[in-house]
Order: structure tokens, then sequence, then C-alpha cells
């Protein structure tokens, strides 16, 4: 059985209190998502989702030269399926929109395409990222971090983890050597980097596998562990406990403790706005007051808010990066 199958969770209704406005509106709004997102690969084509609409790419390419626009675009990183993602962040941008007055809609990077490069150049205007498209996107665009998101027990870290399947004869991280090796996004923290400084601090190379390859997502490198595509793979640590606890997968290593995935800003984006977002991001309040409009939420990277990032917090993933060459150096 696929993953997709396995470790998909009923749920009916956002919240079990009492059925708000809002909750009916953003439930309507995840509905008409889910029409539209019907038969598509999840990374197949490029699309910006609106609350009422689907937009064209002429329609957005031209988004920074209109300064007093009160539109906004917010990418993210893929982490869940796309379906999954959606839902997460779907509520998450309408409770930006009625905090800050701005319209915003969510854009999916289409495949072959980095939430980095789209945000560098524009394309998007906010991005939920993760520390490794950060420093690729600051690195080359000079890109600006607003917060980092506070995990359940209110740091603004995170970690990766390696799984194998349950069944796997792979107990330690020295026995991966020889073996094929999934990672999520080439751009990933948790899915690319920080499992390449755990195979790294073991001694080992890319050039110590049989055979490695990039998944797209922190899903789909764990589905293709349990499917026996791979021998082993580099994931999320929430999502490795979740599927640990499920039963699916084993978990072999966690790493230490890197600074977690946040919001960031393309440099052109005026500075007003950006003040009144990060306000927005600073204020929100997932665990307390924010909570009933949510979905989810507690699965993401970020299940206790946000405090506020600096570019100096990403300086130790920076020159790991470099030294495995995934940024340019000048």
């Amino acid at each position: 059985m696929r993953l997709s199958t396995k470790i998909r969770k009923s749920s009916a209704v956002l919240h079990t209190s009492p059925v708000s406005a809002t909750t009916v509106k953003v439930a309507l709004l995840i509905f008409q998502m889910l029409l539209l997102l019907a038969g598509c690969d999840n990374q197949s084509e490029t699309k910006i989702i609106d609350f009422n609409t689907v937009v064209s790419e002429n329609e957005h390419s031209k988004s920074l030269e209109q300064k007093n626009r009160k539109q906004f675009i917010f990418g993210f990183d893929p982490r869940r399926s796309l379906k999954d993602d959606m839902q997460q962040y779907t509520p998450f941008i309408q409770y930006l929109e009625e905090t800050t007055g701005y319209h915003f809609k969510l854009r999916i990077t289409p495949g072959g395409a980095h939430i980095s490069d789209e945000l560098g150049k524009g394309t998007i205007h906010f991005g939920a990222i993760g520390a490794g498209s950060f420093i690729k996107a600051n690195e080359k665009y000079d890109i600006v971090p607003l917060v980092r998101g506070l995990n359940k027990q209110g740091k603004a870290e995170y970690q990766s983890c390696i799984i194998v399947a349950t069944n796997s004869p792979i107990n330690k991280i020295e026995d991966i050597r020889g073996k094929r090796f999934a990672f999520g996004d080439i751009a990933s923290t948790q899915g690319h980097l920080i499992p390449r400084i755990i195979l790294a601090e073991h001694g080992i190379t890319l050039n110590d596998l049989a055979s490695h390859g990039w998944t797209g997502s922190h899903y789909k490198c764990a589905n293709s562990v349990i499917a026996g595509e791979f021998d082993a793979g580099g994931i999320q640590d929430t999502l490795g406990l979740e599927l640990k606890n499920d039963g699916l997968v084993r978990v072999i290593y966690t790493s230490q403790y890197y600074p977690s995935s946040g919001v960031a800003v393309n440099k052109n984006v005026p500075s007003v706005v950006t003040v009144k977002v990060k306000e927005a991001l600073l204020a929100f309040d997932p665990k307390g007051r924010h909570k009933h409009m949510l979905f989810e939420w507690d699965k993401t990277e970020m299940p206790n808010g946000f405090v506020e990032a600096k570019v100096e917090d990403y300086t130790e993933l920076s020159d790991w990066a470099k030294e495995f060459d995934l940024i340019k150096t000048q």
C-alpha cells in the first residue's frame, strides 16, 4: 500500500468548537482549491491559488513594479502532499489578510523550479521557506529574513532524521555506505542539507553511496523508502516521528538542532508592507486565539508561531552549503 493511502488521516472539520463565519469561509476556500487541484500532479503545473480564482503567469509577472498594490503572492517549500500543504496554508493566509488588510494569493512553485529563485526574482513576494532555501536566495538575491518558526518546545530550531524501512537491516549511519539514499528537495534544509551534514560527519560522501536521488519533498522521500525504492532517506523530524509512531519507518539517527524554517520577503517589497506583515507573523498565536481558524497547524514546522530572524542565524548552515557546493561563493 502506498504511503499516501497509509498515513492520511481523516479530518472532516477544522475544529470542534462552534462553527464561525471565518471557519465556514476557510472551509469553502479549501474545498474550492481541492477541486482545482484534483487530477493534477503535485508539482507538474504552475498555479497561483487565489481565494476566488486561479491567476495566470502574465497577471503576476510585473508584481513588484506595482509599488502601491495591496495584493501580494505567498509561496512555500513543499513539505507533505500538495493537498496537505494547501489545506494548512490557506487559513494561515486568511489570517494574514485579516490582520494586515492586504490581499494574498498562494503560489505553488512548479516542478523544476525553486522557491529561492521565485522569491529572489519577485515571482512571489513572501515565502515560507527552509533555512537551505533562504541561504541560497540570500546569497544570490539578498532576500530578507522576517521570522523563524517555533517548534513544539518553543524553540526556533529543528532537526532532520534518517529513516529506513521497518524491516531494513540498516541500524546505524555507517551501514548506509554502499546503499541507496533518498533526499527530499535539493534546496531543502531538513531533506537535503542536514542529511548531507549527518553523512559527512560519519565519513560518508555521495560517492560512497550506491546511488542517491532527490524526490522533491519530505513526503515523497518517506514514500520512496517505505516502497523500497531507496534503502534510507533524510526527512524533517516531525514527519519522521509521526511515521515512526505509526509503525511505518524506523528512525536510526536524529541530527543536532539547526535554525528552523521561517518566512522571508523579497527585498523590493515596500518597507511599510514588510513591517506590517512581520508584526502580524510575530503576533500569530496558533496555540491560542488563532487556533480555531487553522488546519493541522500543529503538524507544521512552526506549531508555536514565530520569533524574529536575522541573517546571522544561518551562518553555520551557510558554511556547510558552501562546502557541499550547494551555493556559489563570490
